[in-house]
């Protein structure tokens, strides 16, 4: 159920961005959308649950930082350095349960999922803010 409740927000947010958003809403929800369904693809063939380290999980988020970190360096925007945060705590549960193995599994994917669902809300009030901007006096950015 969880899953789905995701995919909808997902879906959502990304039909918002790539409607009214600018070019920084539509990379990031783009990288949301390319992460999301990579990580399903992985995950359902094996069936994960997070007792051990998920390396290619791991590297997706990784990847997935290191591009909001591009968006956040370039964009004139404020809502992109969020997103980073947000993806680097995400990343930082890989980095844990590297270093502790015992590290319960609930701990573990509640740290992957929850940020995202923030992220998606950063990407989404980004988008509403960035339309915004023209009606209140200042110049459109991204």
């Amino acid at each position: 159920m969880r899953v789905a409740v995701y995919f909808l927000l997902l879906a959502s947010v990304a039909l918002y961005a790539f409607n009214k958003g600018g070019k920084d809403e539509r990379l990031a929800i783009s990288i949301c959308v390319a992460a999301s369904l990579t990580s399903l693809a992985i995950m359902l063939p094996s069936d994960v649950d997070y007792r051990s380290l998920q390396p290619f999980v791991a590297l997706i988020d990784a990847l997935a930082l290191v591009s909001f970190v591009w968006i956040a360096l370039r964009s004139e925007r404020f809502w992109p350095l969020w997103v980073s945060g947000l993806q680097l705590t995400s990343a930082t549960g890989h980095v844990l349960k590297f270093i502790e193995p015992d590290l319960v599994s609930l701990a573990y994917s509640a740290s992957l999922a929850f940020w995202s669902y923030m992220i998606l809300l950063l990407v989404a009030v980004g988008t509403w803010r960035g339309q915004r901007r023209p009606a209140v006096g200042g110049a459109a950015t991204s």
